[in-house]
C-alpha cells in the first residue's frame, strides 16, 4: 500500500473518530458533564464547544484548504482536555481502586500524546 493512499485512510478514520466523540458531547453529555473538572466554569457550555470542535475541526481536516488550521485546532483541544481525561482516572481511581477500566484510563494518558502526534502528520501535506 503506498504511503499517500495509507494517509488517507488513516486520516478518514481519524476524522470519524472525531466526529462521532463530538456527536456524543450532544447526544450523551452527562458523560461528559461526569469528568469535568470541578473548577472549570459553565461545563455544559464547554462540553458542547469541545463537542463542536471535535466535529469541525474532524471534518477539517477532509478539506486541503483548511487541514493545517483543522490540525492545529484539534492539538489545542486534546490539551485542553487532557485535564477531563486525568479527572476520570482520578475519579475512578477514589472509587473503584485499581482496575483494569483505571489500568486502561492510565494507558489513556501516553495515548493522548500519540493522537497528537498524528493529528499533526494528517494535518501536513507536502
Amino acid at each position: 500500500m503506498n504511503k499517500k493512499l495509507s494517509k488517507g485512510i488513516a486520516r478518514v478514520v481519524t476524522v470519524g473518530l472525531f466526529v462521532l466523540a463530538g456527536v456524543l458531547h450532544f447526544t450523551k453529555p452527562n458523560s461528559y458533564l461526569q469528568i469535568m473538572p470541578p473548577y472549570l466554569p459553565f461545563p455544559l457550555t464547554l462540553v458542547y464547544l469541545s463537542g463542536a470542535f471535535e466535529i469541525l475541526g474532524g471534518l477539517g481536516l477532509l478539506i486541503p484548504r483548511f487541514r493545517r488550521m483543522a490540525g492545529y485546532g484539534l492539538i489545542a483541544l486534546l490539551i485542553a482536555v487532557f485535564p477531563a481525561n486525568i479527572q476520570m482516572l482520578v475519579q475512578n481511581l477514589s472509587k473503584e481502586g485499581l482496575t483494569i477500566f483505571s489500568f486502561a484510563l492510565i494507558l489513556r494518558l501516553p495515548l493522548q500524546v500519540a493522537l497528537i502526534l498524528l493529528v499533526h502528520w494528517l494535518s501536513k501535506d507536502r
